[in-house]
This record gives structure tokens, sequence and C-alpha cells, in this order.
């Protein structure tokens, strides 16, 4: 998860008009918001996990809030905007009005991420904003599995515990830094720090340790809710790769995954090829496309 960047110098309060459709959904939207994020608990289980911590479409946390455009009175898409931008139900045709009135916000952003004719309309218009773009990745197919996984699991698969902080999150630094080439405890990281710890204590940070107690594969649940999981930072240490371990290590994620929630699900970069090779081979099935936009 990327830090949190500073807020807007505009504050907008619940219903106030960004543009003829889109407000500032509040309390009283959040029924409306709910029904809409239902109608896939996949690709908006960022949202799903926010409602489940808040209750309310309106977050009151950080400086955070929630755009919705309306057809009349029904609230058809919406778009969370926080250190990130996460669009719900946004469609191609209304993409770019979103990127409007985002960009009308005057904030800065660490990035945009979601289905990628949201994300890739949004960028459009964003693009001419005040943030570059450190990376743009178009094409990350979304990927599910809902059943037993086709390849044995891993039996040494486990979630960590607090006492391996100091094992783990030197192996969760080094994925984030072969992704995006830069480390994520620059200048302390005590988000990233503080992020680490809360997935070991909640139980959705997994690994398996050789016997000199160093990782050999690490994952974490990096966003759970009772109707969907979403399976982040998969690593394996570099002299375990190439060995046909990997798949055995996914299924054993998958199967603990689906013991909190009945799909599991995960997104990777489309020139990853060996990734997803492995993820079919264990089962994952591709349902979509996202995009991310880093900032």
């Amino acid at each position: 998860m990327a830090p949190w960047l500073p807020s807007a110098r505009r504050n907008p309060g619940a219903g106030d008009a960004l543009t003829s459709a889109i407000r500032v959904l509040g309390d009283a939207d959040s029924a409306a918001l709910r029904a809409l994020v239902s109608l896939d608990p996949v690709a908006n289980i960022f949202m799903d996990a926010q409602l489940d911590v808040t209750g309310s479409a309106r977050p009151g946390m950080g400086g955070s809030l929630i755009l919705g455009r309306f057809e009349g009175s029904l609230l058809v898409s919406a778009c969370w905007i926080g250190a990130n931008i996460v669009p719900i139900n946004i469609t191609a045709a209304d993409a770019e009005e979103f990127g409007r009135a985002v960009k009308s916000l005057n904030r800065t952003f660490a990035s945009c991420f979601g289905p990628s004719e949201a994300v890739m309309g949004m960028w459009s218009v964003l693009v001419e904003g005040p943030q570059q773009a450190f990376s743009v990745r178009p094409n990350q197919p979304l990927m599910t599995l809902s059943g037993a996984p086709c390849v044995e699991p891993a039996p040494m698969l486990r979630p960590s515990h607090p006492g391996e902080y100091d094992v783990v999150l030197p192996a969760c630094a080094q994925m984030f830094e072969e992704e995006l080439g830069y480390s994520p405890l620059t200048n302390g990281g005590s988000f990233y720090r503080s992020r680490v710890r809360s997935l070991i204590a909640s139980g959705h940070s997994l690994l398996d340790l050789d016997a000199n107690g160093a990782i050999t594969f690490k994952a974490e649940l990096g966003t759970v809710t009772p109707r969907a999981t979403q399976i982040q930072g998969v690593w394996m240490s570099p002299g375990q790769r190439g060995m046909g371990k990997a798949a055995g290590y996914m299924a054993a994620v998958a199967q603990y995954a689906l013991g909190l929630a009945p799909t599991t699900s995960l997104y990777v970069n489309d020139y990853n090829a060996p990734a997803i090779a492995t993820y079919t081979k264990v089962g994952f099935e591709e349902i979509g496309e996202f995009a991310t936009i880093l900032f």
C-alpha cells in the first residue's frame, strides 16, 4: 500500500456538486453505495472493505471522500478519493467525467487502480493534471479462484507471527523494490512498517521459512471481506526461483484465502508470463483487466 500523500487544499462536503451529475457522497448514500459495490464484490473489494470499516459512504478519516455519479436518484458509479483513486463501477462512458471531477479537487495521489477502462479513461484527463505518472500499467489480468486449487498445496506455508516481523519486513521491502524500483523504507517508511505489522497481526501474512529461518516464499491477503479476498505481495527468494515450487505455494495461499471468503483474487502485470502461467496452473481464471497508474 502506498503512503498517505498530502490532502486537497479544497475539501468539499457531502452534497457539494462537482459536475452536473457527480457529487460527494454522505451518510444518506451508504445503502446505495453498498448496492453498487455488490454488483461486483471482487473488482470492488477495496471499497467493500472500506465500508466494512466505516459503515458509511462518508469515510470521515484522513480527508478521504467518495464521489458518486447519479442518474436521477440512482447511484450508478462512484470513486474513492484518498491517498489512492479507486473507481467503482465506472464505465468508459463516464470515466472522463470522473477524471475532470478528480482533477478539480487539486489533490495529489499515490496511485489510481481498478478496472482498466475506468482507470485509463480517467488517466486520459488526469495526464494533463499537476502530477506526472511514475509508471502506467494498462493491462493487468484480474484472476479469481472459487474452488479447490488444481495443484497440491504446499503444506509448509503458514501465517507468520508477530515475532517474525524482522524477517517478514525485509522480504516485503525487497518484493516492493523489485516491483517498483525503489524501497518503501526510504525516509523511515513508517506507514509501510505499520502495514506489515497489521497484516501479520490479522493473520493475513503467509510464509515458509528455510532451515536457517530465512523466507523461502511469502504472500499477503492485502484485502479481505466476507465475500472475497485479494492476494498481494507474492514473492519467492531469488535462490528458490525456477525450481517448480511456486504453484504449490500459491495453491496453499489460495486454500488459506478460501477459508476466509468464497472467492480469492489477484491481479498481475501482463508482461509477467511466468506468474500468469503459475496462477493458471493453480486454477485461477482471468475474469477481467485492471490497470494501475503510479504517481
